[in-house]
């Protein structure tokens, strides 16, 4: 039967009006319909699935799950309202989700790409030699969806300190590989070492970037670099800080980067460097907390439609996926209240439907 709701959106607030025949958007009436959202004309709110730019289906807490946990990951997403997620980096094969109608769809960045011993077990391919990097990532980006990850640093414990993976020639070479395959790359980056030649490289994202500055900021500005802060999960940065007390050095620089991180990323929304969402859900991080990342994002300066536009309408277009649009696909996510107020409202939408099918 066909569906229709009426309510607000966002982010200019007027009325809209939907119809969904066949899993997709009408904005043309149709003939007995069933209203199941706004039947009583009360005001609510109708805005496209909302996206989560680093969330890792298949992933946890030691690397690779088995298939129902990761299917459970995915409706927890779906459950908040999350029904386009760019998972970043999975050492699991979720590809036979896309034909789950009842699945959120997952834009896939294949395995994240690191040296030896210079990220956490399970997770990465790890390459021996730097210069297998671009080889790597031309592999990774015709086995994703347009999306490659690499990891930009971490400890090296010879130093005892964060500390770059790659040289900027194998960096130009590896990021030159995947734009010739038709994908984007980001990277795992937190301290400041490993950023500049990862953005003068050509790379199209940064994870976390913590470790800005006022240089490397300019930088992502000059190279259009967009930038997903995972807010939440820098909030763990004091326990990994305290397990690694054996690294005094590496310790005081995560409590640093901890303690200037708002300022930073902050700093990079003033400059004007495009900021997404993203919980980096799936270790250290539970699923179905984009609305926790939302309310981080004001927290860096951003205006609650700002925000929410990080999350939705802005991260679907910078992802290259449609909103609310005639023929596109009914995933759309319902409100009674003004979703800008916040977490609790985010946290209970009145209605979740995907591909036309009500949750």
């Amino acid at each position: 039967m066909p569906l229709h709701l009426r309510g607000r959106g966002l982010p200019d607030g007027e009325p809209v009006e939907w119809w969904i025949v066949d899993g997709r958007l009408s904005a043309e009436p149709v003939t007995g319909a069933e209203t199941v959202f706004g039947a009583d004309g009360d005001g609510g709110w109708i805005l496209p699935g909302l996206v989560d730019a680093h969330c890792h289906v298949g992933l946890g807490q030691h690397g690779p799950i088995e298939m129902d946990e990761a299917v459970a990951q995915a409706e927890t997403e779906r459950g908040a309202g999350a029904l386009l997620l760019r998972d970043a980096g999975s050492p699991t094969d979720t590809r036979s989700f896309d034909d789950r109608a009842d699945l959120p769809r997952i834009i896939r960045a294949g395995r994240h790409l690191a040296r030896p011993k210079r990220y956490q077990r399970g997770f990465a391919i790890e390459l021996e030699d730097e210069w297998q990097l671009p080889d790597a990532v031309a592999q990774q980006a015709r086995w994703g969806d347009g999306w490659v990850k690499l990891v930009g640093d971490w400890i090296d414990r010879d130093i005892g300190d964060l500390a770059p993976l790659w040289s900027d020639d194998v960096l130009k070479a590896a990021i030159e590989a995947a734009h010739a395959n038709g994908a984007r790359v980001t990277a795992h980056v937190f301290s400041e070492d490993a950023l500049p030649g990862l953005i003068t490289a050509g790379i199209d994202c940064i994870e976390h970037g913590t470790g800005l500055t006022d240089d490397t900021v300019d930088l992502m500005v000059e190279h259009g670099t967009a930038l997903v802060p995972t807010l939440i999960n820098i909030e763990n940065f004091p326990d990994i800080a305290s397990a690694a007390s054996k690294y005094p050095r590496y310790e005081r620089h995560m409590r640093a980067l901890h303690q200037s991180c708002a300022a930073r990323i902050g700093a990079a929304r003033e400059a004007g460097v495009p900021i997404y969402a993203g919980t980096d859900a799936g270790s250290a991080v539970a699923h179905g907390r984009i609305g926790d990342e939302i309310d981080a994002l004001k927290g860096i300066g951003m205006t609650p439609t700002e925000a929410l536009g990080a999350a939705c309408w802005d991260a679907r277009q910078w992802l290259g996926r449609p909103g609310l649009e005639h023929g596109a696909s009914a995933d759309l996510v319902c409100y009674a209240d003004d979703p800008r107020g916040g977490a609790g409202v985010l946290a209970e939408p009145s209605r979740v439907i995907l591909r036309g099918a009500v949750y």
